[in-house]
């Protein structure tokens, strides 16, 4: 565990020494807050109108749910974004290493492979939730003037870390098939996005093939995360789908040592 938390700090220390890393905060905390505050702005104009026709037309106002109407579509918001910039994240945590022959380095330390490729999976979930931390700051305003729902929120961001999770899993393999950054990165978004329209296909394929493409999209699993439900499946599915993930990271860079 000690050698797996020492590639962890590794990749932190790498992450954030790099310039790339704050662009990649900055630009999805900016679009973040774009979608939030025309969802914010979309919700306070619709309770005006109805409290200007209510008063006009002496009618009862409408009861407006703000974890139904801002905080749950908000939350499909920050999955869709998460999408593109991931791979962003997960471009540079193998083919870096390969592109600037460090790697050598890695396979004749005192470190197993299952240390090496967890490391860089945690370095890159735990990127993944500090990139969040703006969106729970939006989300705090919330309860500072409004009264939203707190489990809903709580489940939304464990979807989200789930759903990141598996896409870093995932953009990791890519990235250990290459050397290429920019090929890592458009290669773990091209999986990341066959994963996510999967689903879509179910609606052109027989009965049974239907039901696997369903399970087998991974935006499919979220949607009860940001409906507030907590479905001990969903996480098993997410869980799985990362252990596959790393589990064939390690098989490549295995075969990748042999070969050197």
């Amino acid at each position: 565990m000690r050698k797996t938390l020492a590639i962890f700090e590794k990749e932190m220390r790498h992450f954030f020494y790099s310039p790339i890393a704050y662009i990649v905060i900055a630009l999805f905390a900016v679009i973040t807050g774009v979608f939030f505050y025309l969802y914010l702005s979309s919700f306070v104009q619709a309770m005006i109108m109805d409290m200007i026709r209510s008063q006009q037309f002496r009618t009862t106002p409408q009861k407006f749910n703000v974890n139904l109407q801002l905080i749950r579509p908000y939350f499909w918001n920050l999955a869709l974004i998460s999408l593109f910039v991931l791979p962003l994240v997960t471009m540079r945590l193998y083919s870096e290493e390969k592109k600037n022959g460090t790697v050598e380095l890695l396979y004749t330390s005192p470190l197993t492979i299952t240390n090496i490729v967890l490391g860089k999976f945690l370095a890159g979930l735990f990127f993944y939730i500090i990139m969040l931390i703006p969106t729970m700051l939006f989300m705090g305003l919330l309860f500072v003037y409004g009264n939203p729902e707190f489990l809903p929120v709580v489940s939304g961001y464990l979807g989200l870390i789930l759903l990141g999770g598996a896409f870093i899993a995932g953009g990791l393999f890519i990235s250990s098939l290459t050397e290429n950054q920019i090929i890592a990165a458009i290669g773990g978004f091209g999986l990341a996005l066959l994963l996510w329209v999967i689903g879509w296909a179910a609606n052109f394929a027989g009965p049974g093939m239907a039901s696997v493409l369903n399970y087998l999209s991974v935006i499919n699993h979220f949607e009860d995360f940001a409906q507030g439900v907590i479905d001990t499946q969903h996480i098993a599915f997410y869980l799985l789908f990362m252990t596959l993930g790393v589990y064939l990271t390690m098989r490549s860079v295995e075969s990748i040592k042999w070969r050197a």
